[in-house]
C-alpha cells in the first residue's frame, strides 16, 4: 500500500468506482505527464444525484459537501485510469462550477469542498490553481461540477 492509499484508509475515505461517461468522451485523457478528467457531478450521493441552485434550493454547506464528492468521482475516475492515486505527482488545476442563483457569489466558497480534499488527501501537493464559476445551468440539473488536472508520475520520469 502507498502513502497515499496509507492516507485515505487513515482518513476513512474510500475512492468510489468511476462512473460510467454520460455522453460521447473519456472520463480522463492524458497528456505526456498530465491527465485531465471530465467534470463530475455529486451522482449517486444518498442513492440520487442532487439538483437545484445554490443559493436558493441548495445551502452553500450543503453545496460544499456535494463539491467533495463529485471531487471524489474524479479521484474514482483518476485511479481507474491510473491504477494507483500513488501516482499522482501533484495536483495542478481544478474548475468548479456551480449552478447559481441570481446574485449569488459564493461560488469560491463552495468549490473549497473540493479543494479542501485534495489537501486532505495529498497535503501540499494537493495545493493547486483554480478557477470556481457561477453557471446558469449544468448537467442533470446538478448544483455543482468539478474538473481536474494532475501531474502523474510516468514510468520514464
Amino acid at each position: 500500500m502507498g502513502r497515499v492509499e496509507e492516507r485515505l484508509a487513515s482518513l476513512g475515505i474510500e475512492i468510489p468506482d468511476a462512473p460510467p461517461p454520460a455522453g460521447e468522451y473519456v472520463g480522463v485523457r492524458r497528456s505526456g505527464a498530465l491527465a485531465f478528467v471530465s467534470g463530475q457531478i455529486a451522482s449517486g450521493v444518498g442513492g440520487a444525484s442532487p439538483s437545484g441552485r445554490v443559493g436558493v434550493d441548495v445551502t452553500v454547506d450543503a453545496a460544499r459537501s456535494l463539491c467533495r464528492a463529485a471531487m471524489l468521482n474524479c479521484l474514482g475516475q483518476l485511479k481507474a485510469e491510473l491504477g494507483s492515486l500513488d501516482r499522482v505527482r501533484r495536483v495542478v488545476k481544478v474548475t468548479g462550477y456551480v449552478r447559481s442563483a441570481p446574485d449569488f457569489g459564493g461560488q469560491p466558497e463552495v468549490v473549497n469542498g473540493a479543494s479542501q480534499l485534495l489537501i486532505e488527501i495529498f497535503g501540499e501537493d494537493g495545493r493547486h490553481a483554480r478557477a470556481a464559476v457561477g453557471v446558469a445551468e449544468l448537467p442533470r440539473r446538478a448544483p455543482v461540477e468539478v474538473e481536474l488536472v494532475v501531474e502523474v508520475v510516468t514510468n520514464d520520469a
